[in-house]
């Protein structure tokens, strides 16, 4: 199955996600009035998922977030306390041995411990006393899409089981729509044919977003893509943008809108060539994506097709095989 295949399957996965969880979702109702933080482990993708759930739980469950920091946890043999702490471990094969020290010491801790995986039978699941299954099926394509969305959906999912919400109301997301509005990544993304590098801007919600869209174009089309924070760019890294340089950027409606068009035009005046995935209107861009509005917080799950359909077609444009990234295979072990 090709990454085109699996990434045509989201809306379905996401759907099931949702619905074969509800047991997990009766278990963490409440869990985030109990606990001080959530401490998450993750590498990879994953780990732009836990950035996810920095936002998406801290904004709306009040709940500082950590990503952990495993070699702590394996090679130093130096684990910080988790008192009051959640630990949580997302991993889409729930395999990586860092992983499972970060979710051993917790439970030595006696710390309550949460996993989110493709794979319930998975040692991470094992681990773990609640499970999220993220139920996608089988992806074979290296770069993750299905399992990627699925991560989104289940942490705001999380979000609304902590809240004791009703997490159905995921299922209402125009996810065929925002399918469908990926395919208008093609073009843009051909533009970047012969660039050697890029910047890649996000904020709030999307500063998730960002650093994904990052990670696909340097696994499929081995660009030097660097990821930012739009407010941490400028406090200093703003200075490499020159006449021609590709900048790539969200900017959805919300709190940060305003700040995010005003930056595009500050770049495009400097002379950078800038793409915009936005849902929103009056953003300066050389190319724009436009995808489904939805609440804020939702907007990384529909924004996640374009930046993978963006990520393939510049693969395919600079003449590389997306479904065989080289030095990658699709479940990766580190300590």
């Amino acid at each position: 199955m090709t990454m085109l295949d699996e990434l045509a399957q989201q809306g379905a996965a996401i759907r099931r996600m949702v619905d074969v969880n509800r047991a997990a979702w009766d278990a963490l109702r409440g869990l985030a009035d109990n606990v001080s933080y959530a401490m998450i482990g993750a590498r990879g993708t994953s780990d732009n998922a836990a950035r996810y759930a920095q936002y998406v739980w801290g904004g709306r469950n009040r709940l500082a977030v950590g990503l952990a920091a495993p070699s702590l946890f394996g090679p130093y043999a130096s684990p910080p306390s988790l008192r009051n702490a959640l630990v949580v471990g997302i991993s889409q094969s729930g395999q990586s041995p860092d992983l499972l020290e970060v979710m051993g010491e917790g439970s030595r801790q006696g710390r309550p411990t949460l996993a989110i995986t493709n794979d319930p039978t998975s040692p991470l699941a094992e681990s773990a006393d609640t499970v999220i299954d993220l139920a996608a099926g089988p992806e074979r394509a290296v770069a993750a899409t299905k399992t990627y969305s699925a991560q989104l959906a289940a942490v705001a999912a999380c979000s609304l089981a902590f809240a004791g919400r009703d997490t159905s109301e995921l299922t209402d997301l125009p996810l065929g729509e925002a399918l469908e509005a990926a395919s208008a990544a093609v073009e843009p993304a051909s533009v970047l044919a012969s660039s050697e590098r890029c910047i890649v801007l996000g904020r709030g919600f999307h500063h998730a977003t960002a650093f994904e869209w990052a990670l696909k174009l340097q696994e499929l089309t081995y660009l030097l893509a660097q990821p930012f924070s739009a407010a941490d760019f400028l406090h200093g890294p703003v200075a490499v943008v020159e006449r021609g340089i590709p900048v790539l950027m969200v900017a959805t409606t919300g709190p940060t809108f305003e700040e995010m068009a005003s930056l595009a035009t500050r770049l495009r005046r400097a002379g950078a060539h800038v793409v915009v995935i936005t849902d929103g209107e009056g953003v300066e861009a050389d190319r724009t994506i436009r995808i489904p509005q939805v609440e804020p917080w939702l907007s990384p799950i529909v924004a996640a097709p374009a930046i993978q359909r963006f990520s393939h077609a510049l693969a395919v444009a600079r003449r590389l095989d997306p479904d065989a990234p080289r030095g990658l295979t699709k479940v990766t072990k580190t300590r």
